[in-house]
C-alpha cells in the first residue's frame, strides 16, 4: 500500500519466473481444478527470458519480457492472491482495473540490462513444467533486485505520468 507508482525499488526474496506458456498451463490447471504448481498468494511473477547460467553462476541473462503478452490471464492470477509482477511495457485496461480491485503492484525492470539484472539473482530452480525450456516455471533467490513502480493499488501509472510530463514540456513557453 505504500508503494506509488514511478518509485524505484529494489526487491530481496523469492521470485517466481513465469511466461506466456506456463501461464497457459495454469489458466488450464485451474479450469480444470486443478493445483497450481505453487502457491501465488501473496507472490510476485517475473516475466522474464532467461539464459543459460554460465559456470559459478545461478542463471545468465535475466531480462524481462513484455507484460502485455500476458494479459489475458492476468486478472484471474491477480484474483488468487498473486501481489505482484515484474515485466516490460505498459498494461491493458483490465489488469490495471484488476491491480486496483486486488490491491496488486506491477513492477517495471529495465530492458536491455538482462546481465546487469542476473547479478541480483543468487538462485534458480526450476519448479514446474521443465519440457517448456525458457519457458519453464522458476523459483528465483533476489537481493536487491532493481525495479521501477509502473502500477500501484491506486491507480497510479508510470506510463501515463511520463506521457503527461512530456506533454507539460511541450505547452511551456
Amino acid at each position: 500500500a505504500s508503494l506509488r507508482a514511478g518509485e524505484e525499488v529494489e526487491i530481496t526474496g523469492t521470485l517466481y519466473v513465469a511466461r506466456d506458456a506456463a501461464h497457459k498451463r495454469f489458466v488450464s490447471a485451474l479450469d480444470a481444478g486443478q493445483p497450481l504448481p505453487f502457491d501465488l498468494r501473496g507472490q510476485i511473477l517475473y516475466y522474464m527470458g532467461p539464459t543459460p547460467a554460465p559456470a559459478g553462476r545461478p542463471i545468465g541473462s535475466a531480462g524481462p519480457t513484455t507484460a502485455g503478452r500476458i494479459d489475458v490471464y492476468t486478472p484471474r492470477l491477480l484474483a488468487l492472491g498473486m501481489k505482484g509482477m515484474i515485466g516490460k511495457g505498459n498494461r491493458s485496461a483490465e489488469v490495471r482495473a484488476a491491480i486496483q480491485e486486488y490491491r496488486a503492484v506491477y513492477f517495471v525492470a529495465v530492458g536491455g540490462a538482462a546481465a546487469l539484472i542476473a547479478r541480483h539473482i543468487v538462485s534458480s530452480e526450476t519448479i514446474a513444467y521443465a519440457e517448456l525450456g525458457a519457458e519453464a516455471v522458476l523459483k528465483l533467490g533476489v537481493r536487491d533486485f532493481p525495479a521501477i513502480v509502473a502500477n500501484d493499488i491506486y491507480g497510479g501509472d508510470v506510463f501515463e505520468q511520463g506521457k503527461q510530463a512530456y506533454r507539460n514540456r511541450e505547452s511551456e513557453p
